[in-house]
C-alpha cells in the first residue's frame, strides 16, 4: 500500500524490495546510487531492489509504495519503470492527467499491479527517449544483460549477439536514443555496482574486487582511485553510511539558508572553518557534487518558485542576490535551457 513517508536528511534507503516514490513537494536534491538529481517535484520515481536512495534536505513530503510480490516486475514492459538508462525511471505528473486519480484508485483498490500496469503505459506516452516500442525492447533486452553480467569483461560484440542482433545495428540504437554505446553502459553499471559494494558492506576491498571481476585487487584500487580521487577506503568513510557524520547536513542547511545573498565559496568555507580548497574536497567526495553545484541548482530551484509567483524578473533577480537583472536571465537560461520570461509563460500557460 502507498503510505506517507518522512525521510531523514542525508540518510541511506537501502531497498530490499523494488519501490515507488511519490515525491510530492521537496526543496533540494535526491541522490541514488552516487548520482545526485534535482527537480523533481510531482514525480513519481522506480527504484529497484539493491539501489539506495538519499534525500539532500529534511522538507521532502513523500508516499512510498514497496512491490513485495516479486511477479509484478513479470511484465516486461515494466522494465522502463526499474532498468535505469542514464536517469532515473520516472513519471511526471504534471505531463499526466489522470495519474493522481489512477494512483489514488489502485491504491484504495489495493492494486499495485494495476498501478504498474498503468505507469508502465503513461511512461510510453511521454516517451523519454523517442523511440519506438521495438527499439526499446532492443534498449531494455541490453540493459538486462549488462545488469545480469557487469562483473564480467564482455566485448560489445558478445553483448550484441546475446539478443541475437545485428551488432552495429545495436550500437546505434543506443548512442542515438540513450546517448552511451554498449561498453559506456556496461561501464556506467559496474562502476556503479564498484561504489556500493565498498560503500554499503563490509566486505574487504579485495573481496569487492574479485567480486567485479578484477583479478588483481591492486589494479581495481588504481582504478578506483582514478575514478573517485579517493581509494576505495577512504570512500567508504566519506560516504558514512552509519550517517555519524552531520557535514552533509550542515553544508546543506547553509546553502539552503543562504544562497539568495551568498554566491561565494568563500563564505560557507569560513561558516564551516575550513579553506575552500578543503571544503570543495570534502563535498565533491560526501555529496558527489561540487559545492558551486549546489549552490547554483538552489538558486534554480529559488527561482522557478519566485517567477511561478508572478514575480517580475527584476524582482526576482534582486531577491537571488543578482546585481543587473541581464545577470540572472542569463544565468536562469544557462541553467535551465530557457529565458525566464519563457519559463512565465510557460507556467502561466
Amino acid at each position: 500500500m502507498l503510505h506517507n513517508f518522512f525521510p531523514d536528511i542525508n540518510k541511506v534507503y537501502y531497498l530490499t524490495q523494488p519501490a515507488l516514490f511519490h515525491i510530492i513537494s521537496g526543496s533540494g536534491g535526491i541522490q541514488v546510487d552516487f548520482e545526485n538529481y534535482f527537480g523533481w517535484t510531482n514525480k513519481a520515481i522506480f527504484l529497484e531492489k539493491g539501489q539506495y536512495v538519499k534525500f539532500l534536505s529534511d522538507d521532502f513530503k513523500v508516499e512510498k509504495m514497496e512491490f513485495f510480490d516479486s511477479g509484478i516486475l513479470d511484465d516486461r514492459a515494466a522494465r522502463v519503470l526499474f532498468k535505469h538508462l542514464v536517469s532515473l525511471g520516472h513519471i511526471d505528473f504534471s505531463s499526466c492527467v489522470d495519474c493522481n486519480k489512477d494512483m489514488e484508485v489502485f491504491n484504495t483498490a489495493n492494486n499495485p499491479k494495476e498501478i504498474i500496469k498503468a505507469f508502465s503505459q503513461q511512461w510510453f506516452l511521454q516517451n523519454p527517449f523517442e523511440a519506438t516500442e521495438e527499439e526499446y525492447e532492443v534498449i531494455f533486452d541490453i540493459k538486462e544483460i549488462v545488469d545480469a553480467k557487469y562483473d564480467k569483461h564482455l566485448k560489445s560484440q558478445e553483448l550484441a549477439l546475446f539478443i541475437n542482433d545485428n551488432n552495429e545495428k545495436v550500437q546505434t540504437l543506443m548512442k542515438e536514443k540513450v546517448g552511451l554505446s554498449v561498453k559506456g553502459l556496461w561501464e556506467r553499471k559496474r562502476w556503479a555496482e564498484s561504489r556500493k559494494e565498498v560503500a554499503l558492506t563490509d566486505k574487504s576491498i579485495q573481496e569487492v574486487s574479485y567480486a567485479m571481476g578484477y583479478k588483481d585487487p591492486g589494479y581495481f584500487n588504481r582504478v578506483f582511485k582514478q575514478k573517485a580521487r579517493a581509494t576505495p577506503n577512504e570512500f567508504r568513510q566519506h560516504f558514512d553510511y552509519d550517517n555519524r557524520d552531520t557535514f552533509v547536513q550542515d553544508i546543506v542547511a547553509l546553502v539552503r539558508q543562504h544562497h539568495k545573498e551568498q554566491h561565494q565559496l568563500s563564505f560557507y568555507a569560513d561558516k564551516m572553518n575550513l579553506s575552500v580548497k578543503t571544503l570543495q574536497k570534502k563535498t565533491k567526495a560526501k555529496l558527489g557534487d561540487s559545492l558551486g553545484k549546489l549552490i547554483r541548482q538552489e538558486i534554480v530551484d529559488s527561482s522557478k518558485k519566485i517567477l511561478a509567483q508572478d514575480a517580475s524578473i527584476k524582482e526576482a533577480a534582486f531577491t537571488l542576490g543578482f546585481e543587473e537583472a541581464n545577470h540572472f536571465t542569463s544565468f536562469f537560461k544557462r541553467y535551465t535551457g530557457v529565458n525566464p520570461s519563457s519559463f512565465k509563460s510557460e507556467i502561466y500557460n
